[in-house]
């Protein structure tokens, strides 16, 4: 006689018995390769700046900039932002962006010690490398530091190798000794085209912790990806997905690097974009690799800067809010800055982004945790991600949480449980 809908058959059961011995390997190392979301706050956006130029008064100083292009040139991005349909309300989305402005105009801080910095002599960048520790250390004890900070140091590749061992060594060694690294410190890992080169990442940080008395585990990195190589190894692979997990718990993010990885695909200069096929396409194993490993994904950068007269402003401007929301609508929530002019426009994209999202997100989120009436089907999957649209806006200040507990119901709480963060 079959078994009752609320007895199992022995078999069956001494079959699960042991599925859970045979596959309990399996379900560590799951858990373990794909730990889901770290259930932080991720920045909207990497400034690059280069170390020669970088002092503790830098983010006032991009912020008071920014603010400036902005004050001459409201219309220009009231208009743009109309046409692009950005937001509902245009006038009160330029007026949130002025706000972040002055509260917060940098929320992560790449001071940089390769392209954007060059090759000088060793006792040159020695003096950057401690100038630059230490103008860090002061924001930070002034708390007018951003919430993310790091450095992007010379590649593994043989020819800048030592050097920027070095320079790494000696911005730890300068922190350390003037208060510790900053709260959310990462470094950044350029030109990466081998596994080996993660894997020789790793022991690099294992020795500087113990050379500086650092918690193990510390020191995180990110992975830029900007060569061929790790899109797709000489064995017909995608290297990036190895990279993660030769990384171990280390890796923090994947930044796509547009222009090295366009111009190393022969791409004309004029046509190298993050919209390219090409980049598309990089970022795409990228996201794949990425998905469930924790590890977060930053588009790339637009070298078209808004300075010069209207015209010139406008153009540069109608690009880069193109090309953020179009990151946006892809699943890529960070990119780079490199121009102080470039955050009115990566402020107003962001926050346009999720202001439109928001009324039918939350109306979505309502209506599956109440288990009401609704055009949707919505499952949990789909509930996580509006729950983290939602945090996410509210992480960078697009959305305020009173307005998304009245139009969700739900609180912080509500909403990183709901995404399992």
């Amino acid at each position: 006689m079959p078994a009752s809908t609320t007895d199992q058959h022995p078999a069956l059961a001494a079959l699960a018995d042991e599925l859970d011995r045979t596959l309990a390997p399996l379900d560590a190392a799951s858990a373990q390769r794909y730990p889901g979301d770290a259930g932080t706050r991720q920045p909207v956006h990497t400034v690059y700046v280069p170390a020669d130029r970088y002092t503790e008064h830098t983010t006032a100083e991009w912020g008071a900039e920014a603010r400036a292009a902005l004050d001459a040139h409201r219309p220009v991005l009231r208009t743009a932002a109309e046409e692009l349909e950005l937001d509902p309300h245009p006038p009160l989305l330029l007026d949130r962006v002025l706000a972040k402005l002055h509260r917060e105009p940098v929320e992560d801080l790449r001071i940089d010690f390769e392209d954007g910095y060059g090759t000088r002599p060793d006792r040159e960048e020695d003096a950057a490398a401690v100038a630059a520790a230490r103008a860090l250390a002061a924001s930070t004890a002034a708390g007018t530091a951003p919430p993310f900070s790091g450095i992007r140091f010379k590649s593994l590749e043989a020819a800048t190798r030592r050097r920027g061992l070095r320079t790494l060594d000696t911005v730890l060694g300068t922190l350390v000794e003037t208060g510790g690294l900053p709260p959310g410190f990462v470094v950044t890992l350029p030109k990466v085209s081998a596994v080996e080169q993660v894997e020789a990442m790793v022991r690099v940080a294992e020795t500087l912790e113990r050379a500086h008395g650092l918690e193990p585990g510390r020191l995180r990195f990110e992975i830029q990806i900007e060569t061929p190589q790790a899109v797709l190894g000489s064995d017909g692979t995608a290297l990036v997905a190895r990279m993660i997990h030769a990384a171990g718990t280390r890796c923090t993010g994947l930044h796509y690097g547009t222009y090295d990885y366009s111009a190393s695909l022969g791409i004309a200069a004029e046509h190298q974009s993050m919209a390219h096929p090409a980049a598309d396409h990089a970022k795409a194993v990228m996201q794949v690799a990425a998905a469930g490993t924790g590890v977060r994904l930053s588009d790339g950068s637009s070298n078209v800067l808004p300075i010069g007269d209207r015209d010139a402003v406008e153009a540069a401007w109608r690009l880069h809010l193109h090309l953020v929301r179009r990151s946006l609508e892809r699943g890529f929530y960070q990119g780079w800055d490199m121009h102080p002019g470039q955050l009115p426009t990566r402020y107003a994209a962001t926050y346009g982004f999720f202001r439109r999202s928001f009324p039918q997100a939350a109306a979505r989120l309502r209506a599956y945790r109440e288990r009401t009436a609704s055009a949707f089907l919505d499952e949990p999957a789909t509930a996580a991600a509006l729950a983290g649209l939602l945090l996410r806006g509210l992480d960078c200040g697009a959305l305020e949480a009173a307005e998304v507990v009245a139009a969700s119901g739900a609180d912080q709480p509500a909403l990183k449980a709901l995404t399992r963060r």
